[in-house]
């Protein structure tokens, strides 16, 4: 298990690249969604239909929580793949973040 110094790094960093990613995707999708941050929290706010995902770090368990289509998603430090991952899947973050994304597009 990491401690408390090697979560903070790895959440970090997991999540900038997530911001990256998305405010890219942002701009690829044309308004679909927006991201927000705000204190470390990443907020994925949808205008059709209005919804919007949670994504933050949970320092006391040492996991990435996404709050996403009325789910809890708890992501855990895998040291082999080197990611943030879900566990009874095995995506990794931005791979999952990307899923959930297209299954609240309007069909």
């Amino acid at each position: 298990m990491q401690d408390e110094l090697e979560f903070r790094r790895a959440a970090e960093g997991a999540l900038d690249d997530l911001k990256k990613h998305l405010i890219a995707r942002e701009e690829e999708d044309e308004g679909g969604f927006e991201v927000e941050e705000q204190g470390g929290v990443l907020n994925v706010v949808f205008e059709e239909p209005p919804s919007k995902f949670v994504v933050t770090p949970n320092t006391p368990v040492r996991q990435i929580w996404i709050s996403a289509l009325a789910t809890s998603f708890k992501l855990d430090w895998d040291a082999t793949a080197g990611a943030f991952v879900l566990p009874r899947t095995s995506e990794k973050l931005i791979p999952l973040l990307d899923r959930l994304i297209e299954e609240n597009k309007p069909r």
